[in-house]
């Protein structure tokens, strides 16, 4: 029923003009804002991603947002100079000193949060 029909991410934040600056600038995406005042986030091959404002926003505790790279070890090298920070899993999932979880059985992924706490990721499959 749904399978020819588009289909879009969307995600909340309590600050738009951070999240802007975050994704634009840092992320260093396409960001605009549309006539409804939410962002919308375009990267290449898919519907914009939706960033709406919530002023009771809580992050989610699961990943959000992943970004399929050819090599996880530049992508988490160059986010890294951006001054973004890798999460650290020390559990069912281990992540490297950079925040690379080199799991045999799936993709290599890399785990950082937006300005609002949203859980993002970088993974090479």
């Amino acid at each position: 029923m749904l399978q020819s029909n588009l289909a879009f991410s969307s995600f909340a934040v309590k600050d738009l003009a951070k999240a802007h600056k975050f994704y634009g600038e840092v992320l260093g995406l396409e960001v605009t804002e549309n006539n409804m005042g939410i962002l919308e986030v375009k990267t290449s091959g898919n519907q914009p991603i939706i960033i709406y404002p919530k002023p009771d926003h809580q992050p989610a505790v699961f990943t959000v947002l992943n970004f399929v790279v050819d090599n996880i070890e530049s992508a988490v090298d160059a986010l890294i100079g951006k001054g973004i920070h890798f999460e650290q899993y020390t559990g069912d999932i281990q992540t490297d000193a950079k925040g690379i979880c080199r799991n045999e059985e799936g993709p290599q992924v890399a785990w950082f949060k937006d300005p609002e706490g949203n859980i993002l990721s970088v993974l090479e499959e």
